[in-house]
């Protein structure tokens, strides 16, 4: 019912910059918040950055300051601007978005398949 469908992954070299798009799609109510989140081999995921709504935004303390998240909400779309990108930052990038469907009332939340973002050094 609910799409997410992420794009701007790829390789760059260490110091360069990416940017991710994601788009929702489908039977969407209302979308509270969008974000990304990232997982690296043999490690947890984590949140990289989020957007509600309003314009509220958070970030993971390692990408404050080279990170920018920003959101179109008439296009159900979130974007993740990646400046000054390091070999840690190398993972997968799922995209979240936290929505109700018309269907129904309560909220959920729905993950993209992820994109690779591979920084070398």
């Amino acid at each position: 019912q609910v799409q997410l469908v992420e794009s701007g992954g790829g390789l760059v070299q260490a110091g360069g910059s990416l940017r991710l798009s994601c788009t929702a799609s489908g039977n969407i109510r209302r979308i509270y918040a969008m974000g990304w989140y990232r997982q690296a081999p043999g490690k947890q995921r984590e949140l990289v950055a989020r957007i509600t709504s309003g314009g509220s935004t958070n970030y993971a303390d390692s990408v404050k300051g080279r990170f920018t998240i920003s959101r179109d909400n008439a296009k159900n779309t979130v974007y993740l601007q990646m400046n000054s990108l390091k070999p840690e930052d190398t993972a997968v990038y799922y995209c979240n978005a936290d929505l109700t469907i018309m269907t129904a009332t309560y909220r959920r939340d729905y993950w993209g398949q992820g994109t690779q973002v591979t920084v070398s050094s």
